[in-house]
């Protein structure tokens, strides 16, 4: 794909985690640990996770995994909690900071592609990553295009908040949540994106 294609990029967390966020950034995995927060995670990818390195890197860990459409596999799996969750909306300005990987599907995959950023957005498949499901009949297709539609990017450390558009929510009980939080970013309805 190429970078004019791509507006914006997404981090998926709960919504108890969004204040912290606006004072602190965006975490690491790794960074997180030290700071309380509630963890929208599955258990055992995050096993995967923390025992990769990214190639020339550093481990996994110790990177903010942005994803490039958060209406993708891991959202779906959490879009019964959706209401306690929201995605923020991170600039792509991100893409020019040194040491930014990019991945053209779900970074824990022994099969996913790890490249430079900004050039590495040629190797995602726009089309499969953007597609509105990730199913097939073929099981091998199944499997890959939901490693593809999980493409991230990966920022070192931490994402300061001056980098965060805003958010989506996924109904209104969410909105009137996030907006009680007093942050100096808004969020806005989007319920697509959270599969309603």
């Amino acid at each position: 794909m190429q970078r004019s294609e791509l507006e914006e990029l997404h981090y998926i967390t709960h919504l108890d985690n969004v204040l912290s966020i606006a004072t602190r950034g965006i975490l690491s995995h790794q960074r997180s640990r030290q700071v309380q927060h509630t963890s929208v995670a599955m258990a055992e990818i995050q096993e995967t996770r923390s025992a990769k390195r990214v190639p020339g890197g550093k481990r996994l860990h110790d990177y903010v995994n942005l994803y490039l459409s958060a209406r993708n596999p891991m959202l779906y799996k959490r879009r019964d909690k959706h209401a306690d969750l929201c995605v923020l909306r991170v600039s792509t300005d991100v893409l020019d900071f040194p040491g930014v990987v990019v991945t053209d599907g779900n970074a824990a995959s022994e099969y996913t592609r790890f490249a430079a950023a900004p050039d590495g957005l040629k190797h995602v498949n726009r089309e499969q990553t953007f597609a509105e499901w990730w199913t097939s009949p073929d099981p091998i297709e199944k499997w890959e295009r939901t490693r593809r539609k999980c493409a991230e990017v990966l920022v070192a450390d931490r994402i300061a908040t001056d980098l965060i558009l805003g958010a989506y929510v996924s109904c209104q009980i969410s909105l009137g949540q996030f907006q009680a939080l007093g942050v100096p970013f808004a969020a806005q309805i989007n319920g697509h994106l959270f599969f309603l």
